[in-house]
C-alpha cells in the first residue's frame, strides 16, 4: 500500500504543472478571471513535454498518451499530433529483466549463450536466437509488469474524478469512457497467447505475395513469451528503404493503405498500432508488419454499421449516418436526433467545400462538431481512428501527396462496395414499391367511388390556393419526371440484375399520371 501512495504522489507532482497551466488557461487566476491566449507553438511546446512525461511514467502511462492520440474529442489537435508520436520506447530499468523469462520459459528449448536482444518496447523486448537450424525471434514480456499495470490502473482510477471535475462539463462523458475501454486495451496487450492467435489468423488473410506477418512458433510460446518466424527490413519511412526495390513511394503507401482497409472492412480482424517502428520494407520489396499486440476484432454487425457510415456518406443520408453513429455505440440512443442531424449535415457541408480531405480532418472535424453531445467512442472504434490516423501519417511521410481519401475510394470500388451501396438504393426502392402496390391496387375502386359521390352531389371539395401555379405546370413536372424513369430504365438494362423492370413499371405509372393531370 505504502508503494500504491508513492507512486499516486509521483504521478500526482509529474502533471501538477500541467493541470496548473490548462486551469490559468481557462481562466488567468485559476478560480477567477479571463482565459489567456496562448500560442500555438507554446502548446506544442507543452504537448511534447507532457509527452515526455508519460514516456517518464512507464508502460501504463505510454499507452495512456497513445490511447488519448485518437481522442480528438478530448484532446486538442496539437496535442493529439505529439501524443500519436509516443511510441514504444520507455526506460529500460521499467519492470525486471526479461532475460530471466527466457531461462524460466525456454532454458531447456534454445541456447540461452547465443541470444541477441534486437529492441525494446513498453511491455516487452525481443531477442532472436537459434532454434532448428534457423533463427528466430522471441518477444519477451517483461517480468512483474501486470502488476505495475494493475497499480497504475488503480492509480488513474482515483485520479479520474479528480480530472473529471475540473475538467469542461462537455468532455465528462467522454473521460470516462477513456479510462475504462483503455483498461480492456491495455489488459489485452499483456496476454501473448491472444497476440499468437490474432497474428496468425491476419497471416492467414493477407497476401503472402505483398504482405510479410511472421509465423508464430506454438510449441514455444506462453502468455508471457511469444516465438514466431525472425523477419528483418529496412523502417518503412528510412530514405533508402525502397531504393533498392521496385516500389515508388506512392506504390507502398497504396499497398500500405489498402493492406488496413482490408483488414478492418473485409477481414473483421485488423492490426492497430501502424506506427513507422512497426513498418518495414523486405528485400523483395514486400511490406512487413511487427508487434500483434494492439489488434482487434471487428464483429459482422460493427462491420456492417461501419459500412453502413461509408454509404450514409456516398449518399449524404444524414439519417443513415445517424443511425449508424447509434448503432456503433458512439451516440446514445436517446440523443436529439434533430441537433445532431443539423450538426451532422454541417460537418458533410464544410467537408465538402475542401480540395483535399483527410482522414484526420473527417474525424477532427466529426468530433468538433460532436461535442457538445454525449457520445462515447467505443474500444474497436477508437483503435480504427488510430489506424487511420498512424497510417495516413506513415502514408504521407512516404509521399506527401498521398490522396488517402481517393485511395479508400479506389479501394471500395475494387471490392464492389459501391455497386452494394446502388444495389442497396434499388433494394429500398423495390421494397418501397412492394409496400405501395397494395394501395395502388385498391386505388381505381376507391378513385370510381369517389368520382360517383362527386356526381351525386355527395361530396364538396372546397379549395383556396395560396400560390396558384401555372396551368400546365403540374402536368409538365409529371412529363420530366416520366422522360427521366424511361432513361434510367434504358441504363439499367445493361446492367446483369432487372433493375430495369423496376424503373420501366414506375415510368408507365408516371405517364399514365400524367395523362390524368394534363
Amino acid at each position: 500500500m505504502v508503494g500504491f501512495y508513492r507512486r499516486y504522489l509521483g504521478v500526482v507532482v509529474t502533471f501538477l504543472p500541467f493541470a496548473w497551466a490548462f486551469l490559468r488557461d481557462r481562466r488567468r487566476f485559476v478560480l477567477f478571471g479571463p482565459g489567456r491566449r496562448v500560442s500555438d507553438e507554446e502548446h506544442r511546446r507543452r504537448a511534447r513535454r507532457l509527452r515526455d512525461a508519460m514516456l517518464e511514467l512507464g508502460p501504463a502511462f505510454v499507452k495512456v498518451g497513445q490511447v488519448l492520440s485518437t481522442r480528438p474529442d478530448v484532446v486538442p489537435p496539437i496535442y493529439v499530433e505529439e501524443l500519436a508520436t509516443l511510441q514504444d520506447e520507455v526506460p529500460e530499468d521499467a519492470g525486471g529483466d526479461p532475460f530471466s523469462v527466457l531461462e524460466a520459459e525456454l532454458g531447456d528449448e534454445i541456447d540461452l549463450e547465443a541470444v541477441e536482444r534486437v529492441a525494446g518496447g513498453s511491455l516487452a523486448f525481443v531477442y532472436t536466437a537459434p532454434y532448428d537450424g534457423e533463427r528466430i525471434a522471441l518477444k519477451v514480456r517483461r517480468p512483474g509488469l501486470p502488476e505495475i499495470i494493475e497499480r497504475d490502473l488503480a492509480v488513474i482510477r482515483r485520479l479520474l474524478p479528480i480530472v473529471t471535475l475540473v475538467a469542461p462539463e462537455r468532455h465528462r462523458y467522454s473521460l470516462e469512457n477513456v479510462a475504462n475501454d483503455f483498461e480492456d486495451v491495455i489488459l489485452e496487450e499483456l496476454d501473448f497467447e491472444r497476440e499468437a492467435v490474432m497474428m496468425a489468423e491476419i497471416r492467414s488473410n493477407v497476401d503472402a505475395d505483398e504482405v510479410i506477418v511472421p509465423a508464430v512458433y506454438e510449441e514455444l510460446s506462453s502468455e508471457r513469451l511469444l516465438a514466431m518466424e525472425f523477419v528483418t527490413g529496412r523502417k518503412v519511412t528510412d530514405e533508402d528503404a525502397l531504393s533498392a526495390v521496385d516500389r515508388t513511394p506512392n506504390e507502398m503507401a497504396t499497398l500500405l493503405a489498402k493492406t488496413y482497409l482490408r483488414m478492418g472492412l473485409v477481414d473483421g480482424i485488423f492490426h492497430a498500432d501502424p506506427h513507422p517502428g512497426n513498418l518495414a520494407v523486405a528485400d523483395d520489396g514486400r511490406l512487413i508488419i511487427y508487434d500483434f499486440g494492439m489488434s482487434r476484432r471487428l464483429t459482422q454487425t460493427e462491420q456492417e454499421d461501419l459500412l453502413d457510415i461509408y454509404r450514409a456518406l456516398v449518399t449524404r443520408d444524414v439519417d443513415r449516418l445517424l443511425d449508424s453513429l447509434v448503432a456503433l455505440e458512439v451516440l446514445e440512443p436517446t440523443v436529439n436526433r434533430t441537433e445532431v442531424r443539423h450538426v451532422l449535415e454541417l460537418v458533410i457541408e464544410n467537408l465538402e467545400g475542401r480540395s483535399v480531405v483527410t482522414w484526420r480532418e473527417i474525424i477532427t472535424e466529426l468530433m468538433k462538431m460532436l461535442q457538445d453531445f454525449p457520445f462515447r467512442i467505443p474500444p474497436n472504434v477508437m483503435l480504427l481512428i488510430r489506424v487511420g490516423s498512424v497510417g495516413e501519417g506513415v502514408c504521407r511521410q512516404l509521399d506527401p501527396e498521398f490522396d488517402f481519401v481517393g485511395v479508400t475510394r479506389e479501394f471500395l470500388v475494387e471490392e464492389g462496395f459501391i455497386e452494394s451501396e446502388f444495389r442497396g438504393l434499388l433494394e429500398d426502392v423495390r421494397d418501397d414499391l412492394r409496400t405501395s402496390l397494395p394501395a395502388l391496387a385498391t386505388a381505381p375502386a376507391q378513385f370510381d367511388r369517389l368520382a360517383t359521390r362527386l356526381d351525386r352531389g355527395e361530396l364538396v371539395v372546397r379549395t383556396e390556393p395560396a400560390d396558384p401555379q401555372p396551368s400546365g405546370a403540374r402536368s409538365i413536372g409529371v412529363a420530366v419526371l416520366a422522360g427521366s424513369l424511361f432513361i434510367t430504365a434504358a441504363i439499367l438494362a445493361f446492367h446483369e440484375e432487372p433493375y430495369e423492370v423496376v424503373a420501366l413499371v414506375a415510368a408507365v405509372g408516371t405517364t399514365l399520371l400524367y395523362l390524368l393531370v394534363r
